[in-house]
């Protein structure tokens, strides 16, 4: 069985590069096509990647797109047992359209027929039972995610819940049952319940999150960077790298940083530090696929943590 699960969208990602986004009723040369597995399958593959055996748990429909994914994944290595295949559903779509200086706009086709159930959650249960860790995007229903991070928790894998649930039943029981919390700058104000103006902020809000439950807490804070705190301490970390290509994938790369680096026994702040890492080298790429390497994302690392303790 895989070490290392996620729970979460299983789709098509189309990215497109273009120069500029056209006015209304204008259009522009796409300077560049990529067509990739996607979604949650990011964290997955970037697990892979950095040599933990992964697999999915989620659902694609019965088309030729299913298929396709499914097709992709496997050469990816990833165990998908645990996807299931709906009937008549149809596989969901993100279009990633990036501009040169890396803005970019999302669009989402997610049909309700592709969203987890109870009852995909069941039938996956072997799978999530045997993780070391399991990763849950909480976009998902809100009882197919209690059900999943459940099934974790009996099996004493390590749980780490991506996003903020809109249901308040979902958000209580994540608070006290998720190892790790994390979450982008939308999703940590709706989770603390307030704006979060600036870093101090966000470090108060990551410490309040704590003190309810998870052992572990990352907020993205824009331009600032990623608090990450803990029981009894935190640490601010700056974004790494350059200029982003395409800023797609950079939050599914720093779950998988992060998540790899405790499970090997890091302390969270080193942990932190290399989810940094291995999100500035997937957003120094088009698209949201990581290309991950440990040996590459733990220099990364390093030097950030060496320059950052550099006295001003």
């Amino acid at each position: 069985m895989a070490e290392i699960v996620v729970v979460g969208q299983v789709a098509r990602d189309l990215v497109l590069k273009v120069e500029e986004i056209p006015d209304e009723g204008g259009s522009t040369e796409v300077l560049e096509r990529l067509e990739l597995l996607g979604g949650a399958a990011n964290q997955a593959v970037g697990a892979r990647q950095l040599g933990w055996s992964s697999a999915l748990v989620g659902v694609v429909g019965d088309d030729g797109a299913g298929r396709a994914v499914l097709a992709s994944a496997r050469e990816d290595g990833l165990d998908v047992t645990g996807v299931g295949v709906r009937a008549g559903g149809t596989t969901a779509l993100y279009v990633d359209v990036v501009e040169s200086g890396g803005v970019r706009r999302l669009l989402e086709h997610v049909p309700e027929d592709v969203l987890l159930t109870p009852a995909d959650v069941r039938a996956a249960e072997p799978v999530l039972s045997a993780a070391r860790a399991v990763l849950v995007e909480l976009r998902q229903p809100g009882d197919a995610v209690r059900d999943a991070m459940g099934a974790a928790a009996r099996g004493g894998a390590l749980v780490l819940v991506d996003g903020h649930p809109e249901d308040s039943r979902v958000r209580d029981a994540v608070l006290s049952s998720a190892t790790v919390v994390r979450a982008d700058d939308a999703e940590a104000a709706a989770l603390a319940g307030r704006e979060l103006d600036d870093v101090r902020d966000a470090v108060a809000a990551a410490r309040d999150l704590v003190s309810r439950g998870p052992a572990i807490v990352a907020l993205a804070v824009g331009s600032e960077g990623n608090v990450v705190a803990w029981d009894g301490g935190h640490a601010v970390l700056p974004l790494l790298g350059g200029a982003p290509v395409d800023p797609t994938g950079g939050g599914d790369a720093f779950v998988v940083g992060l998540v790899t680096a405790l499970l090997r026994g890091a302390d969270p702040e080193t942990a932190g530090w290399e989810a940094s890492a291995a999100a500035a080298l997937t957003v120094g790429r088009l698209g949201g696929r990581p290309e991950l390497d440990a040996d590459r994302v733990a220099a990364v690392a390093q030097a950030g943590r060496r320059e950052a303790a550099r006295p001003s």
